[in-house]
């Protein structure tokens, strides 16, 4: 079973069909509980770094997902979610992540040419760096879709797939079995339900 967390931010209905889609059960939830006792699980987010580790402080899971990275559960962090299993955020001020990751979120907008919109919104190929399972089932130029304005940096040894947008954007990082996707796999085709599906069939630690 999947939980995704439900801690006030998210696109959560799209994320649970797509799950349902490739066949996996999964429910969204805040309960503690049913989150230890996942296979699985999904931190997603969608708006400001401060508001979401906020909310996600607030709930208290934030130390449950921390507890669980640490047991060895594969945690799976999408856009925002994955923004948060960094060290720092610097989305309008400055504001402690998880931990999880090491690096930091910086603004796009002061790293890109002022000719290239921010946020950043559409379809990119991405460019695997490292062999994952989490792309057994696709390949290298695969095109997934992103909406983001701040991206994720110093955090070289971890990023498994980058994208192009004037620079390499850290599209996809690592640690152990902590995952995090900058780009929404629930908004990119059968490229990001074969993603989800690898991320599901992964071994349980």
């Amino acid at each position: 079973m999947i939980a995704i967390i439900d801690y006030g931010v998210g696109n959560l209905f799209s994320l649970k069909s797509s799950f349902a889609k490739i066949g996996y059960d999964v429910i969204v939830t805040d309960d503690e509980q049913i989150i230890k006792n996942a296979d699985k699980v999904i931190l997603p987010g969608v708006g400001a770094f401060g508001d979401a580790i906020d909310k996600l402080r607030k709930s208290g899971l934030d130390k449950l997902v921390i507890e669980l990275a640490k047991a060895g559960k594969p945690i799976m962090g999408i856009c925002l979610g994955m923004q948060l299993l960094f060290d720092k955020s610097y989305e309008y001020g400055e504001y402690d992540g998880l931990g999880l990751i090491k690096g930091n979120v910086v603004s796009m907008k002061e790293r890109v040419s002022s000719s290239l919109k921010i946020p950043h919104i559409g379809w990119n190929p991405l460019k695997i760096q490292k062999d994952s399972p989490l792309f057994k089932y696709i390949k290298n130029g695969d095109c997934v879709y992103f909406v983001h304005s701040f991206c994720a940096t110093d955090c070289e040894e971890s990023v498994l797939a980058v994208s192009e947008y004037g620079i390499d954007v850290t599209a996809v990082v690592a640690k152990d079995n902590v995952f995090g996707c900058q780009f929404h796999p629930e908004k990119s085709g059968n490229v990001g339900l074969s993603i989800l599906k690898a991320f599901c069939e992964l071994e349980t630690f």
